[in-house]
């Protein structure tokens, strides 16, 4: 390497790394309440998120770990190819080609019909939920930050936005106003494990894979900047109930929609106000919502199972129903995108979404290490990222993106390997609706603009982390 290219390199490194204090500091600068913030929280959850992506980036064997990650999720998808092609050969092989998938449905969403039973199963036989629950705690312990919101960022990483906050329910409404906005502005960066399989279909699998725990660090580590709250100990509980017979009991403290007639309520309620990212109601890790309400540890009351194979109808069909609204969304959203284009050019030829956008997150771009004229191109694709929704802007870089640079390939996986954006908003307030009182409702829904300032900050950092130890 010449000497011209290792200062170049060294100097784009300063960049990412003054990015990554600069993404800290706008978090500090937009606070609610900056004499609330922890900063021995803040500090650990940093350095840990660090040495996390140094593991994951730059060790053979934390390589290997994501490496191996990738490969089974890999060998998942190769295993889904074998239904798809007993149904639809002629769109695609049994191998996954000759031929090759046809087109982005066959490709990245039919094999979610496999993956999402798989994490079902996995629930069924208590698996996910012990894992969920006990790295909560574990992290709570390290981190110092409020149990349950440790709790949620676990939960983040294996459910959707909107079926996470069903899982929450009775936590939402025994907690203070202001701790559902930090749950509210944590759901903007919500990745579900079920869905990771269609992204490494378009993006390189081991920065998908090494995003998904740094987002929920990082979620904890923005909210406790943008919305610090002191939670006091006699507050900081995680509230759980079976079959509803906690259910007044907690409802009774929370002020919320719940009464004692609630009791019988089942956690399908709570989703059925809006539908889910991960399957709308029962299905898509459905299963999981309950089991982690009404299964706990220390708890010696269990629910009684619902037949193996009737769970398994409920999760393929849910797994049916997340396709065909991920489809639905990106056609329309796509289309939308499209139209506005239209509307623009109509006004001046030049412009367009994705130039307006280009120019607002333009220096954030940079500030990612990343030359001038890439950062235009990934500042771009950030905007329709945000509009759109991560399908879309994956889509549009699939089959350029393994001729980018190490680095390049990074930072933009990383920054698009979340829910992050406008129509997430509105799927989260009108959860919260149909979950919490108005009090509680109002006061989330007067915070859209910390609640997607909270969603870029959160991939921001998430992607500057990642690119400091890639190059």
């Amino acid at each position: 390497m010449s000497s011209a290219s290792s200062a170049s390199s060294a100097l784009l490194l300063a960049v990412n790394v003054l990015g990554v204090l600069v993404f800290l500091a706008a978090g500090w600068l937009l606070s609610h309440d900056r004499k609330k913030i922890h900063w021995q929280s803040v500090g650990i959850l940093t350095v840990l998120n660090l040495v996390i992506a140094w593991i994951l980036t730059s060790f053979s064997w934390g390589r290997a770990v994501v490496q191996g990650a990738a490969a089974g999720f890999n060998e998942l998808v190769s295993v889904a190819w074998k239904g798809i092609n007993f149904a639809l050969s002629n769109w695609v092989g049994a191998e996954g080609v000759d031929p090759t998938p046809v087109n982005f449905i066959v490709s990245a969403l039919l094999p979610i019909l496999l993956v999402v039973p798989v994490f079902d199963i996995l629930t069924y036989i208590g698996f996910l939920p012990w894992v969920i629950t006990w790295i909560g705690r574990g992290l709570s312990f390290i981190t110092r930050q409020p149990k349950f919101e440790t709790f949620y960022s676990i939960e983040m990483m294996f459910l959707g936005n909107t079926e996470a906050l069903a899982v929450s329910k009775l936590q939402v409404q025994k907690m203070s106003p202001a701790r559902n906005v930090v749950i509210a502005m944590m759901s903007m960066s919500c990745v579900t494990a079920s869905i990771l399989a269609a992204y490494i279909q378009m993006v390189p699998a081991e920065f998908v894979l090494t995003a998904v725990p740094i987002n929920c660090l990082n979620a904890l580590i923005v909210t406790s900047l943008l919305y610090p709250v002191d939670v006091p100990p006699e507050e900081d509980v995680i509230v759980t109930y079976e079959n509803g017979a906690d259910g007044a009991d907690g409802a009774d403290g929370a002020d919320g929609p719940d009464s004692a007639d609630g009791a019988g309520e089942s956690e399908a309620d709570g989703v059925s106000a809006v539908e889910t990212r991960d399957g709308a109601g029962s299905g898509g890790l459905g299963a999981l919502a309950a089991k982690l309400m009404t299964r706990s540890p220390g708890r010696t009351g269990r629910p009684a199972k619902e037949p193996f194979f009737s769970f398994l109808g409920d999760s393929i069909l849910g797994a049916g129903k997340l396709v065909l609204i991920i489809t639905a969304n990106v056609i329309t959203f796509v289309a939308l995108a499209a139209l506005i284009d239209k509307i623009l050019g109509a006004i001046w030829a030049p412009l367009s979404l994705e130039s307006i956008l280009g120019v607002v997150m333009y220096v954030p771009a940079l500030l990612l290490g990343l030359d001038t004229s890439t950062s235009w191109e990934v500042s771009q694709l950030m905007g329709l990222k945000l509009v759109t929704n991560e399908f879309v802007a994956m889509g549009q870089i699939a089959d350029a993106v393994t001729g980018y640079t190490r680095h390049h390939q990074a930072v933009l996986t990383v920054f698009l390997t979340s829910f992050a954006n406008f129509g997430t908003l509105g799927m989260i307030i009108g959860c919260f609706k149909g979950l919490v009182d108005k009090e509680r409702n109002d006061l989330v829904a007067k915070n859209v603009g910390r609640m997607l300032l909270s969603g870029i900050l959160v991939s921001l950092l998430s992607a500057g982390i990642v690119g400091i130890f890639v190059w």
